[in-house]
């Protein structure tokens, strides 16, 4: 009787420490696997619900940065070149009198872009005629000297060597005289070409 109690309950006793370690491990682990779930799905679904809120509103502050930059450049461009060309500036201009003895200044307003192109435009207009008809010119500026191409058109019935006398001094001289007296162009010499070969008066 002794013996047997003897074994029997430390087997009682290791039975139920075993049996209490094990509920007490069962219920920890209970409460750990219950508790992951909701830490574990609370994160995801904050992050799900503000991910798509987020993404665009990131996306549009990009869309938005360069574009309000290119809004801030375009009305300068686009403002600049209708004040440079409304701007102008006074040349003096200078035209024959009827009898080809004198040169009379004129004061004229001429766009303030490339003046002197414009100067050479508006005396060559008046000689554009059904008798003689230019097709174009240039105009050259290179130390002080400026060098004026005509283009007479295939169509004109007249050439340079046809110009009178008088007619080289209305044409020539106005265009020498002008260039060389105004004198914020720096121009001291003017040469006169046709096609690139000079013109013999």
């Amino acid at each position: 009787m002794d013996t047997t109690k003897r074994y029997f309950l430390p087997l009682i006793f290791v039975t139920m420490v075993v049996s209490l370690s094990s509920c007490s491990s069962n219920s920890t682990t209970r409460n750990i696997d219950g508790g992951t779930p909701s830490l574990t799905t609370t994160p995801t679904n904050r992050v799900s619900s503000q991910t798509p809120s987020q993404i665009p509103s990131v996306a549009q502050l990009r869309e938005k940065s360069p574009n309000q930059e290119s809004s801030k450049e375009n009305p300068p461009s686009s403002s600049t070149p209708k004040a440079a060309t409304n701007k102008t500036t006074n040349v003096t201009l200078y035209t024959s009198d009827t009898q080809c003895q004198k040169l009379i200044p004129e004061k004229v307003s001429v766009p303030a872009e490339e003046t002197v192109k414009n100067v050479v435009s508006k005396i060559l207009e008046k000689w554009d005629t059904s008798d003689f008809s230019l097709s174009g010119y240039r105009v050259n500026i290179k130390n002080g000297i400026a060098t004026v191409d005509l283009r007479i058109s295939p169509e004109s019935k007249r050439q340079i060597a046809s110009l009178s006398s008088c007619e080289q001094f209305a044409l020539f001289g106005s265009l020498r005289k002008t260039l060389t007296s105004n004198a914020q162009w720096n121009i001291k010499e003017v040469r006169f070409t046709e096609r690139g070969e000079d013109i013999v008066f």
